[in-house]
């Protein structure tokens, strides 16, 4: 078996950088590790940590092609994040125009949860402690 010891990062690429950085700093509240622009590729590379731990490299890439993500596409389904409260977290994210689904809840653990989106559309859920 593999030895595993955590999980190190996520990366996702973006198709409007500024946006995506705007997004992912100022609605999410991830702290800027290390920004670079490598010339070479013309690509941005920012590296995200949240509560201390380095989480999430964004990438820019001229003319990437668009990722199937809806309905449940093979692959990467989506990335979640603990919160306290979700009735908290959703009105935070709608009163900074982030659409919400609905609020569910998880038939085996009784938690609540619900999605949203980024702005590439990359799925991602709030699920409560």
């Amino acid at each position: 078996m593999l030895k595993l010891n955590k999980l190190h990062h996520i990366a996702i690429i973006c198709s409007d950088y500024p946006k995506s950085k705007k997004f992912y700093t100022e609605i999410m509240g991830f702290e800027i590790l290390q920004e670079v622009y490598r010339e070479e590729r013309d690509s941005w590379k920012l590296d995200l940590s949240f509560n201390g731990e380095y989480l999430i490299e964004l990438f820019s890439f001229p003319n990437n092609p668009p990722r199937v993500s809806w309905p449940e596409a093979r692959g990467l389904r989506h990335i979640a994040f603990e919160v306290d409260s979700i009735e908290d977290s959703k009105a935070f994210l709608e009163e900074n125009d982030v659409p919400v689904g609905e609020i569910m809840v998880d038939p085996h653990t009784g938690k609540k949860f619900c999605f949203f989106d980024d702005p590439d559309e990359l799925p991602i859920e709030l699920y409560e402690k």
